[in-house]
């Protein structure tokens, strides 16, 4: 932990009657190495544009912008708005944004066709970001890299036996990584748990039709610890011999339970539907 930096934050919030938002997730940032490796983790090149999700007061978006050509930073704090404005005075390749980054339509902050993400991410934002970036009709990021609780990262990085709808989703569209731990005595306020660094790698080529991949997972997943058979012929209305038949060409045992299914078992369940 930096005493140094903490002070120096709690006193930046004080100046101005604030406080961190409970209710917004907001943990900054108080080991002053991490801003670096996280700009690092993104890859962001002189010619990259960076788009980063609550940039807090600016400690990582100041680490980025001496990489990347432009970042733009969507805060939805109006009050960390106005203390931005003021730490990153000297930075003009920044451009600060007040959003909420689940609702601000992406063609408002004039990304080009191949941009980095990046964004110190709460629990409750978490899926939603990462879904929204992954599903998106719009121009994805080349490479995401956020910081999160350390067991949703454990989760969306998941191997069979342990694999969860979760891992399945992110693990459909792109290939994520675990870079690093991040104990929880880096931020300020301490949150309960730790958290990690993960990068998401965007995979170029589509599986192919995720409508019908995510109906069969979430068919497969209805009851966690009961066999596949149960489930898809419940979850998809399909009589249990045909399920059966099904399975079993596939290579999968009636008997295993979702979680031992890889993507690959899943895309093949799919394709040969």
């Amino acid at each position: 932990m930096d005493l140094t930096h903490r002070q120096n934050l709690q006193n930046l919030l004080n100046q101005r009657d604030l406080r961190p938002q409970k209710r917004l997730g907001q943990n900054f940032l108080i080991d002053s190495s991490l801003p670096r490796v996280l700009a690092t983790a993104v890859r962001a090149k002189p010619e990259d544009t960076v788009l980063e999700i609550g940039p807090g007061i600016g400690a990582i978006t100041q680490a980025l912008a001496v990489c990347a050509r432009r970042v733009v930073a969507v805060e939805k704090d109006r009050a960390m708005v106005g203390i931005l404005k003021e730490t990153l005075a000297s930075f003009k390749n920044i451009e600060v944004v007040q959003g909420d980054i689940l609702r601000i339509p992406l063609s408002e902050l004039h990304l080009p066709a191949s941009y980095l993400l990046e964004g110190n991410l709460p629990f409750y934002l978490t899926a939603p970001v990462i879904r929204r970036f992954l599903e998106t009709s719009e121009a994805k990021p080349r490479t995401m890299a956020f910081v999160v609780q350390k067991e949703v990262a454990q989760r969306i990085c998941a191997k069979p036996p342990q694999m969860s709808i979760l891992a399945n989703a992110v693990q459909f569209y792109a290939d994520p990584k675990i870079i690093s731990l991040v104990p929880k005595k880096s931020f300020f306020p301490q949150p309960k748990v730790d958290a990690a660094l993960i990068t998401i790698t965007p995979r170029r080529e589509s599986r192919g039709d995720d409508k019908a991949f995510f109906q069969i997972v979430k068919a497969g997943f209805t009851h966690p610890r009961k066999q596949l058979l149960n489930n898809l012929a419940q979850g998809l209305k399909k009589k249990k011999e045909d399920v059966a038949v099904w399975l079993k060409k596939n290579n999968v045992s009636p008997e295993q339970r979702a979680e031992t299914l890889s993507v690959e078992d899943w895309v093949r369940l799919t394709v040969n539907c």
